[in-house]
């Protein structure tokens, strides 16, 4: 058996450095899993697999990792949507559109559910597991003072909730996993660009910083049956 490590939306900014720094300092094989096609400068070794994410082909990469015999010791899940198009982070009640909710749910709750739920099997049989979905500190209740944008604030409480009731059903599962929501702070990419002018310089990070402070927190996580909810400097952030 050989040790695996998966990222999900890996072809996005912080995806993509993550990857590449789990390619340097991880001892085992790394897969990127995305929409898009293979980058043309990926690092040497890792695997791609390009999916659409819908719960079949989830379960077709979960069984070509075990078809090659991995036990997969890390999952990170960096999927997110705050804009798109028509979607936008409401400002006020009025701007509240059905379909715009239901797409940012879909892609940072529903989604990160449904890749941890395919890949359950394979954490199970790990050793020390360690799973991580970027949320957000704007999915704080108790951190909200300003209010708005709706969707995205709601989805990443909801995915909170959610990865908390993972985590509780990882104790039976696996007593040795440990299950992260971790907030990247503010990241220099096409996420966070139409929003940067108000971000102090030194508060807007790389994503190659975002990717080694991941890294750093999972390295130092130890198993307790519970869901750290996180910042980038492995700060614990209020419910």
């Amino acid at each position: 058996m050989s040790s695996a490590a998966l990222v999900t939306g890996a072809s996005g900014a912080i995806g993509l450095s993550v990857l590449r720094h789990f390619a340097d300092h991880f001892d085992g094989v790394v897969h990127g899993l995305s929409r898009s096609a293979q980058p043309a400068d990926l690092p040497p070794g890792v695997q791609w697999h390009q999916c659409d994410y819908s719960d079949t082909a989830l379960h077709e990469v979960a069984h070509a990792l075990k078809t090659a015999g991995a036990t997969l010791e890390r999952l990170v899940i960096t999927n997110g949507l705050l804009h798109d198009g028509p979607v936008q982070p409401e400002r006020a009640l009025r701007q509240i559109k059905t379909a715009s909710m239901e797409r940012v749910f879909a892609v940072n709750a529903f989604l990160p559910m449904q890749i941890l739920a395919a890949m359950t099997p394979l954490l199970r049989q790990a050793d020390a597991p360690r799973i991580v979905a970027l949320s957000a500190r704007v999915g704080s209740l108790s951190d909200n003072g300003l209010g708005g944008w709706y969707s995205y604030r709601g989805s990443k409480a909801a995915l909170n909730m959610m990865m908390k009731s993972a985590a509780i059903e990882f104790r039976r599962l696996n007593r040795h996993a440990k299950l992260i929501v971790f907030h990247p702070g503010t990241t220099d990419s096409a996420l966070s660009e139409p929003f940067q002018s108000r971000v102090p310089p030194e508060k807007l990070f790389t994503p190659e910083f975002v990717a080694e402070r991941l890294w750093a927190v999972l390295d130092a996580s130890t198993a307790d049956g519970e869901l750290a909810y996180v910042d980038w400097a492995g700060k614990p952030i209020p419910w």
